[in-house]
């Protein structure tokens, strides 16, 4: 039975494509070099010999870069070449010779090409660039049928213009498994499967909207894994022994029971209560740190990340190489959060000039410098939240519409000057957020009630510049899907391991009293969810990060340590060997067998599914048979990805 395994961890090792981590900045080591001796033949409107590198799509179409195998790339054969007549950069005719690259330079780019030629969120060499809109704005929906979703009169007219035919629509079994995995994070029971598929009710698809949406417990334990990513919410790590950061999760947890409306949720996190200010304390780092990571200027970037969609990062050392933000524009929303006089560094290096408090968009109100920081923060508080900051209302849709959808209608999530596949969409959506007084559950109903999002799914294809939408993209499990789901199926669930969240300190207070003002049992034996205990190795392993930064997407591809972990984990083994030894004793393994299927995949085994697990199990039934059948369902990658 152990081989079975072992082939099962060699097929997932070879799944993994690209390293853990990239040594080569996009930003500060490749775009200058490109920016010397490369765009100006072949960036803005210029691309000499067919080749345009205002985007990583016009590049790879050019062929000239063979992604992972710099000895292979027509690139560094042409930057490298003795010839002077075939390197490049070449002169035109008449002109001193150009200097070829320097070998730092082609050794950066020769590395750049090894990683995968990774590019920055929505960078462009492109002379104009696509310039969001600042106010909200009502787009005219398509006519359609009465009552008819407008998200699909949207999509309907966009499949109609991009002559893109839409997939079919999905089983009834897939689409309740897709939604309570989306919504709630847990796959339906046996039970609730049975009772949806067999429904006559026309309604039933709403309906399971509905009542999924409204098991307001489930919901928040779910979405509580979303913001602790947004928010760099963790319960233990860098900076929490020595006071030097705060967690939210007291505050958090009530605020998506309550399912406090989005404009208040921000205003209490950009003005804080005792209770919620560890958002915008970020982390105080020992010892002496880079300028850009000083907690006034992670204040500046992580607002503009999380709210804005905006990536204030590179502008926090020098004005930006990848947007059109300065940096000024970063320490004036710095300075807004300083308690004291702020310097402004450029590359790490004082410039001696002192920054004034200031908002990035004056036209819908300016800052008082002269006011203490809490006036300040509640000023900002207003301005991100306006109604007129249309920025702040497309954001939240769109990592929304990604949730549940894939993909965002703005790809990446964090470059929202990035253009839409639907402008129509994206803003009709933010207009509706609004309406319905900043609900954020009345969006996600929205997006899961239209047909759009029971359209059967797809790998996701094309860059952000060459990109249709066809449907729903394929999603992997995020870490705490994938364990709260196994443990769901096999019934065996965890203790939290948190002192915090056992009740002591102010957030264990907050969080029971969250709870209890709203009818929740304390932890006592009931399920405890993975999102409630603290990072270990598996679910690193799995992707769950350790929220130092901002994280509004998790990795889509496989990391050579997930697919070690996966093959044979200890802490994975531990829980499957707890749920084997339950389930070892139940007197029909026929019933076993089809419920584990049930359970995990939305679906009865099939008859060649059913033989191979009879085998596995054994005759008569072994801890150890159970053992190997549940690591074969669970490595499935239909069980693996949410469909």
């Amino acid at each position: 039975m152990r081989e079975r395994r072992q082939i099962l961890g060699g097929a997932v090792l070879a799944l993994s494509a690209l390293p853990l981590w990239a040594e080569v900045d996009f930003a500060h080591e490749v775009v200058p070099i490109l920016k010397a001796h490369c765009v100006e033949c072949h960036g803005g409107p210029k691309s000499k010999g067919g080749l345009s590198m205002n985007t990583r799509g016009l590049l790879l179409e050019a062929e000239v870069v063979e992604v992972g195998n710099p000895g292979e790339s027509t690139l560094i054969e042409l930057i490298t070449s003795s010839d002077p007549k075939e390197r490049m950069p070449s002169s035109k005719k008449g002109e001193k010779p150009k200097p070829p690259l320097k070998k730092e330079e082609i050794e950066t780019l020769k590395k750049w090409i090894a990683e995968g030629l990774r590019w920055e969120d929505g960078f462009t060499f492109a002379e104009e660039r696509y310039n969001p809109p600042l106010k909200p704005r009502r787009p005219v929906i398509p006519s359609g049928k009465k009552g008819e979703n407008a998200i699909d009169r949207v999509v309907r007219a966009y499949f109609e213009k991009n002559k893109a035919k839409p997939p079919k629509g999905v089983t009834d079994e897939a689409y309740a498994r897709r939604l309570y995995l989306d919504l709630i994070g847990i796959p339906p029971t046996p039970e609730e499967l049975k009772a949806f598929v067999e429904s006559k009710d026309r309604q039933k698809r709403s309906k399971l909207v509905d009542d999924v949406l409204a098991r307001d417990q489930q919901f928040s334990e779910h979405w509580l894994t979303f913001w602790n990513d947004l928010l760099r919410n963790a319960y233990a790590g860098t900076g929490y022994i020595d006071g030097g950061r705060r967690q939210i999760t007291g505050w958090l947890y009530k605020s998506l029971l309550e399912n406090k409306p989005y404009d208040q949720f921000v205003r209490e996190l950009i003005a804080p209560t005792g209770e919620s200010d560890g958002f915008i304390r970020g982390i105080k780092w020992r010892g002496n740190v880079n300028a850009s990571q000083t907690r006034e200027v992670q204040f500046s970037q992580n607002i503009s990340q999380v709210f804005l969609g905006i990536n204030m990062k590179c502008a926090s050392c020098h004005d930006s190489f990848i947007n059109d933000w300065k940096l000024k524009d970063a320490y004036g929303l710095a300075a807004i959060f300083s308690e004291k006089p702020l310097e402004l560094f450029r590359c790490d290096k004082p410039t001696g000039e002192m920054t004034e408090p200031k908002w990035i968009f004056p036209e819908l109100g300016t800052i008082d410098a002269s006011k203490p920081q809490k006036e300040r923060l509640q000023q900002l508080a207003g301005l991100m939240t306006h109604p007129e900051n249309g920025r702040m209302q497309r954001t939240i849709v769109n990592r929304l519409w990604k949730q549940l959808m894939g993909r965002g209608i703005v790809h990446p999530v964090d470059a929202m000057g990035t253009a839409p596949w639907s402008e129509d969409l994206l803003d009709y959506l933010a207009v509706y957020l609004v309406e319905q007084k900043y609900d954020l559950k009345k969006v996600i109903s929205l997006i899961a009630k239209s047909k759009a999002y029971h359209l059967k799914s797809e790998i996701a294809k094309g860059g952000a510049d060459d990109y249709v939408f066809r449907g729903p993209v394929m999603k992997r499990m995020s870490a705490e899907q994938f364990l709260d789901s196994i443990r769901s199926t096999i019934g065996v669930w965890t203790k939290p391991a948190n002192r915090a969240l056992k009740g002591g300190g102010a957030q264990g207070g907050q969080l029971a009293a969250a709870m209890k003002a709203h009818g929740i049992k304390d932890w006592g034996d009931r399920p405890v969810r993975t999102v409630f205990t603290e990072l270990d190795s598996l679910q690193a392993a799995l992707g769950r990060p350790n929220r130092e930064q901002v994280v509004s997407s998790r990795p889509e591809l496989l990391t050579t340590l997930e697919a070690i972990t996966l093959s044979n984990g200890p802490r994975l083994a531990a829980i499957l060997k707890s749920g084997a030894g339950k389930l070892a004793g139940d007197s029909s393994p026929d019933a076993t067998i089809e419920r584990l299927y049930i359970s995990a995949l939305a679906r009865k085994p099939s008859r060649d599914e059913r033989s191979v697990a009879r085998g596995l199990m054994g005759s008569p039934v072994t801890a150890e048979g159970v053992e190997d059948l549940l690591w074969t369902i669970f490595m499935l990658p239909e069980f693996q990805f949410v469909n």
